[in-house]
């Protein structure tokens, strides 16, 4: 009996093994089609799956109510710590669960370190909200971008766009900064402004993180729909995003410093609108 945990690439050599089996080889299938969705944006979106590693994140997104298409563990491992127990608890048994050894897990893992567990899930869909609208215009640095994200999803984001030449927002380094984010936020990844602009359409507002600008970010109204562009950490905005763009704003600063990490000045300006929009403009 062959079978295989993903719809778009079967591979027919695989035949199913018993929950007990432990996979222990860097060769194995298993382990290689997790390493293509850790090194390969491309393999990412074919397969429209991406890599979760460590307790924390995979008992976040199990709770959440994703369902795994693969996760290898190490038993021993995760037994050795209460939120590792907690989480053997949810895999032992399961569908697409299956223990591995540390040759197995490194050669799958991103991190020098692994937790004990490394694990598949389809990308996450969720339908636009109401609220706040976040382009990332070109953001490169996964960790800024996994940052946002998590910004993002604690302010109450309607919707996050990556717009053109940003990080992807599923490679593991990005998911790691989110903390889970991916889970719950709304999230699209667009390859052309003239769908970004369709979508913030019904957006009065647009607001665009520009350091040189003359308005102070706390001038603006965040409590009308808008939505806010955050350009890259080394160019700024795009063209594109600064002719989308109804305003731009800037967050004054006393110090000596030019500008502001982009992911630090985003939560600001995240934060300032989720209060406005909780307690009135003052």
């Amino acid at each position: 009996m062959t079978w295989w945990p993903w719809p778009t690439r079967p591979l027919q050599s695989l035949v199913k093994l018993p929950n007990s089996s432990l996979i222990t080889s860097s060769s194995n299938p298993y382990v290689k089609w997790l390493r293509s969705l850790r090194d390969s944006p491309r393999e990412r979106r074919s397969e429209r799956a991406l890599l979760v590693e460590g307790i924390r994140l995979v008992t976040h997104a199990l709770q959440s109510g994703a369902v795994p298409r693969l996760v290898l563990y190490a038993p021993t491992q995760l037994a050795a710590t209460p939120e590792g127990a907690a989480l053997l608890g949810l895999l032992e048994g399961r569908a697409f669960c299956w223990s591995a050894g540390p040759t197995a897990l490194s050669a799958a893992a991103d991190t020098q370190q692994p937790q004990g567990v490394v694990a598949a899930f389809p990308w996450p869909e969720h339908a636009p909200r109401p609220g706040l609208r976040l382009v990332l215009d070109g953001i490169q640095d996964p960790g800024n971008v996994g940052t946002l994200l998590r910004s993002a999803e604690a302010a109450g984001v309607g919707l996050v766009i990556c717009a053109p030449n940003s990080a992807d927002p599923y490679s593991p380094k990005v998911l790691r900064a989110a903390m889970g984010a991916h889970f719950s936020l709304p999230l699209r990844v667009e390859q052309d402004w003239q769908r970004i602009a369709d979508e913030l359409a019904a957006c009065p507002l647009i607001y665009a993180a520009d350091a040189e600008a003359t308005m102070p970010y706390y001038a603006a109204d965040w409590r009308q729909p808008a939505a806010l562009i955050i350009g890259s950490e080394a160019h700024g905005l795009s063209p594109e995003g600064r002719a989308l763009a109804t305003h731009q704003i800037a967050i004054p600063m006393l110090g000596r410093a030019e500008s502001l990490n982009a992911a630090v000045a985003g939560s600001i300006l995240l934060f300032e609108a989720l209060r406005q929009r909780s307690r009135g403009r003052t």
